[in-house]
């Protein structure tokens, strides 16, 4: 009898066509969150307000249901089911600063999301295929916390020095955090202990604990060189002058800009 191929891939392989339709789904969504966000701003405080809240309540909606499933005996693994990756918490940040706009949870989203959650969408570091549990959640927490990111900005919230200096300090504590998690479980997460069992970029930055050191110093290089722009063009005077809010955030980020520079 003659053997039947599968319908589908048993893992996920990295820039099939599968692949390249979902990271044109991610640049289609960030566009769409750009239309989105331009729209609110210039609407009511009251109609963004929801929409940014509803649109928080459906990441939690989509993700903790799976985030449940990966806990549960039957899927648990110490190594990969917990939600300690950048990744994770990303997901659960874009919520918090949906509902929030806290300026501090913003600009902790935007640099995550603009480097180490889009790098995972481009190389995505994923076994299951669809349509698997964890295939949805990978997807899902990886565009959602994009799309989310796309949208703040949008909204006017942009990248400032303190900003800046406090996602370099919150992702340095979790470095050493995880490290220390992972030496006592033997666990690997972030990469932050040792190497992939496979070939990585890694491979270029020598071994560890090394690697790890200049991947914080390319990590903060990179992002000051996505905040300078930002600051930059808030020297610019306003052609429309007013005293309303951003105004004010525009001042006190040249102020910031100064005394860091």
């Amino acid at each position: 009898m003659p053997m039947i191929a599968p319908l589908a891939a048993d893992r996920f392989q990295s820039f099939s066509t599968e692949h390249l339709l979902l990271m044109g789904l991610a640049v289609l969504g960030c566009v769409a969150a750009v239309a989105l966000g331009r729209h609110l701003a210039r609407g009511g405080a009251g109609t963004e307000t929801r929409v940014r809240r509803g649109l928080a309540l459906a990441i939690l909606a989509f993700t903790i249901p799976l985030q449940v499933l990966q806990l549960l005996p039957g899927d648990f693994d110490l190594g990969t089911s917990l939600p300690l990756q950048v990744c994770d918490l990303s997901w659960m940040l874009a919520a918090f600063a949906l509902w929030t706009r806290h300026p501090g949870a913003c600009a902790l989203l935007y640099f995550w999301a603009t480097t180490l959650v889009t790098q995972a969408i481009v190389t995505p570091s994923l076994q299951e295929a669809f349509p698997d549990p964890r295939w949805w959640m990978f997807w899902g927490m990886h565009l959602a916390s994009v799309w989310a990111m796309v949208l703040l900005v949008a909204l006017g919230e942009r990248p400032t020095w303190r900003g800046y200096r406090v996602a370099v300090a919150v992702t340095f504590g979790w470095v050493l955090t995880m490290m220390a998690f992972n030496a006592i479980s033997g666990a690997n997460y972030g990469y932050l202990n040792r190497k992939p069992s496979v070939s990585s970029p890694l491979d270029l930055l020598g071994p560890w604990p090394g690697y790890v050191a200049i991947e914080v110093v390319v990590i903060a290089g990179v992002w000051a060189l996505l905040t300078l722009p930002w600051v930059l063009g808030r020297r610019t005077p306003s052609a429309t002058g007013g005293g309303g809010r951003g105004d004010h955030d525009d001042r006190a980020t040249v102020r910031d800009g100064a005394s860091a520079a």
